[in-house]
């Protein structure tokens, strides 16, 4: 067993992770990178980004994790390989977590940025026709279905979101629903049936996805769970609409957690209610979850993590007694 020490330990990366190394190394912490399962987050699995800024062209989600992985570790971050299977914060600074290979990392101040992923269906062609025409981000992806047909799967806040949302690029968007009633909340019931551009498929549940003749989507097989009755839908679009999962299982009953599971945070800044430990990107923001907000957070974690040795510091110096 090996054990790294640094100031600053960020457990896992994509855009939040890597913006709080950039700045942190910057600062002169000298981060580790423990970089998880995924490294790059779900921008990884992402084709076409078009929406980043700073690019007129559209650029790859793993081009862009790559540059700013480059960039971490330029400025001086090191980078693991490895996954973080425990952590203990019940100390305060520093800070221990342990890896799945048995190495211990020792920070003084601790950065999580483990993101969330979107819940999946996991039916038939669903991965296999992802980025071709299956997606979990409308507004990430809506973009390319201008004109074109498409379908939101969900009945909760974020699948009618979604919904409303996509109207802005297609006149023809169908919500389907597995109930006979949505969960949003009635403001959003509200609006989406006064949209025009909207209709809705109660009762049904999508059995598979099946491509067309170009490899993209075609249609969806439905399943109606009342009578039991199959259907298809043809659309060119299809973006699954049932929730997000944080990755917080390693944080249970160690930091608080929100109904939804997401780490909670000191509104408007990454501090959690342990000093010294900071959330940023999906893992702790439920209602962006966007790059460049990710990214963001990764900066604002880092800035105030330069704060908080600082200050640990200023009260160390004050705490030796003069000569």
């Amino acid at each position: 067993m090996t054990t790294h020490k640094t100031r600053m330990l960020i457990i896992g990366s994509g855009p939040a992770g890597y913006s709080a190394a950039i700045y942190g190394a910057r600062a002169g912490m000298e981060p580790i990178v423990v970089q998880g399962l995924q490294p790059g987050g779900q921008l990884t699995i992402t084709t076409d980004v078009e929406n980043y800024p700073g690019f007129a062209d559209v650029i790859q989600g793993p081009w862009l994790m790559e540059q700013m992985k480059a960039q971490a570790e330029h400025v001086g971050t090191r980078m693991m390989w490895d996954t973080i299977v425990d952590v203990d914060l019940s100390g305060g600074s520093p800070f221990k977590a342990v890896g799945d290979s048995g190495d211990e990392y020792v920070g003084d101040v601790l950065v999580i940025a483990t993101g969330a992923q979107a819940k999946w269906l996991g039916v038939p062609g669903e991965q296999e026709l992802g980025g071709k025409g299956v997606s979990a981000c409308a507004t990430c992806d809506g973009f390319f279905y201008r004109g074109k047909k498409v379908a939101v799967i969900g009945g909760g806040n974020t699948a009618v979101e979604e919904a409303l949302y996509l109207t802005n690029h297609s006149d023809d968007v169908t919500l389907i629903h597995r109930r006979d009633e949505l969960r949003s909340e009635k403001i959003l019931q509200d609006r989406l049936h006064a949209n025009e551009k909207i209709s809705t498929l109660w009762n049904k549940t999508v059995t598979r996805f099946v491509a067309n003749d170009k490899g993209t989507l075609g249609h969806l097989e439905l399943r109606d769970t009342v009578t039991g009755e199959t259907s298809t839908l043809e659309v060119d679009g299809a973006f699954v609409a049932i929730g997000h999962a944080p990755a917080t299982e390693l944080f249970k009953g160690k930091l608080e957690l929100d109904a939804g599971g997401y780490i909670v945070v000191e509104p408007g800044t990454p501090k959690t209610a342990i000093p010294g430990v900071f959330a940023c990107g999906d893992v702790m923001d439920h209602t962006y979850r966007q790059a460049v907000t990710a990214a963001g957070t990764g900066c604002m974690a880092a800035l105030d993590a330069e704060r908080f040795l600082a200050e640990l510091e200023d009260s160390k110096r004050d705490s030796v007694p003069a000569e």
